[in-house]
């Protein structure tokens, strides 16, 4: 910002020039139209639903008959687990039987490493009584 002080030139001529009325001439470039494609529909999963909790209780129930009964509720998180994660997928039928494997499988490897450790603390807690 400049500032004229008094005597200096503009002070009047500046409150002169700025009761005056301009016109501004605005250039616009031409109006910018966009495609955009329509979005697909998202899926109807109604039926889905169903068919997603039928294979998940039918793997979980084939999973329970082999498995000990200390690898019940386990199965059951990694079940739900991996159902919900492939809800999210564009396929979950095709994916659950593969995806509960891996998860009942880590879900086994974890109850037995918690065994192996219970029984450990068991043992050092009989030899210290």
């Amino acid at each position: 910002m400049c500032f004229f002080g008094p005597g200096k030139s503009g002070g009047r001529n500046r409150k002169k020039n700025m009761n005056t009325k301009r016109t501004l001439n605005a250039e616009f470039e031409p109006e910018t139209r966009f495609e955009v494609p329509p979005q697909p529909p998202a899926p109807f999963r109604a039926d889905l639903v169903g068919d997603l909790e039928r294979l998940k209780n039918r793997l979980l129930k084939t999973a329970l008959a082999t498995a000990g009964p200390g690898l019940n509720v386990p199965l059951r998180r990694a079940a739900n687990d991996a159902a919900a994660l492939v809800w999210l997928q564009p396929f979950p039928l095709l994916l659950l039987p593969e995806l509960f494997a891996e998860k009942a499988r880590l879900a086994a490897d974890q109850a037995r490493r918690q065994q192996r450790v219970t029984s450990r603390s068991r043992a050092m807690f009989a030899e210290a009584a």
